[in-house]
């Protein structure tokens, strides 16, 4: 599934129904009034990620590489800090998993022309949420921030490359994230699902040993691009 589909298609799941009933409903019965007037709020968050690569090349080529995506899983803790009714500072240290498929061109048997790269990102967060006062039982706001990511998977310290079949990353990436998302009170807890978008400022490719190699000899730069759909509760 392309980011592009996914995100069209969780748009509908986090507004649909509930806005249009906080509409009808002119005076609902509050749930966890005070909840928000707490200094520190702690949570933890689901989900899922889809993650892709970015290429720049040095020459033009005729074909780019090809990259197969699939749906990867999230899971985090929070950590947030009240600065006041319109803002908060938050901390969500979490666990990434996914893989990629990178198909290169020029080559005619697969077991050149395809590589796995799979990640297990420990990512760190810092963000800033920016809220609209409550509505009801409902709240949306934006986040946006920075990250610094952990890949165990890098294969970065590998003295083998690609012509041992092995593709090489750098461990530490570092990015920048924006999202959205609506924050509806229960009885019991906030439950918040949101969407966002994270854009590698790194590049992360570690060339193969030989400068003329058919696999990164021409990539100037490779970055990750990815969205998360997180499903929050505090």
């Amino acid at each position: 599934m392309h980011v592009k589909k996914l995100f069209f298609l969780i748009i509908p799941l986090l507004l649909g129904g509930h806005i249009s009933n906080a509409q009808f409903n002119e005076d609902p019965i509050l749930n966890i009034e005070n909840y928000d007037q707490k200094l520190l709020n702690w949570g933890y968050y689901l989900g899922f990620n889809q993650y892709d690569f970015i290429f720049e090349y040095n020459d033009n080529v005729p074909q780019d590489v090809l990259v197969d995506k699939s749906l990867g899983f999230n899971v985090g803790l929070i950590g947030e800090l009240r600065l006041n009714k319109f803002l908060d500072l938050r901390f969500e240290p979490g666990l990434f998993f996914n893989s990629r498929t990178l198909g290169f061109p020029g080559f005619t048997d697969p077991i050149d022309a395809i590589r796995e790269v799979r990640s297990t990102y420990i990512n760190f967060p810092l963000l800033l949420k920016v809220s609209t006062l409550r509505l009801g039982n409902w709240k949306p706001f934006i986040i946006g921030g920075v990250s610094a990511s952990l890949n165990l998977g890098s294969n970065e310290d590998s003295l083998d490359d690609n012509s041992s079949g092995t593709f090489r990353l750098k461990s530490n990436v570092y990015n920048y994230e924006i999202g959205f998302g609506i924050e509806f009170y229960t009885e019991y807890f906030k439950f918040s699902p949101s969407i966002r978008g994270v854009f590698a400022i790194s590049d992360e490719l570690v060339p193969d040993n030989d400068p003329n190699s058919p696999w990164t000899g021409n990539i100037g730069s490779l970055k990750t691009r990815g969205i998360f759909i997180n499903f929050t509760f505090e």
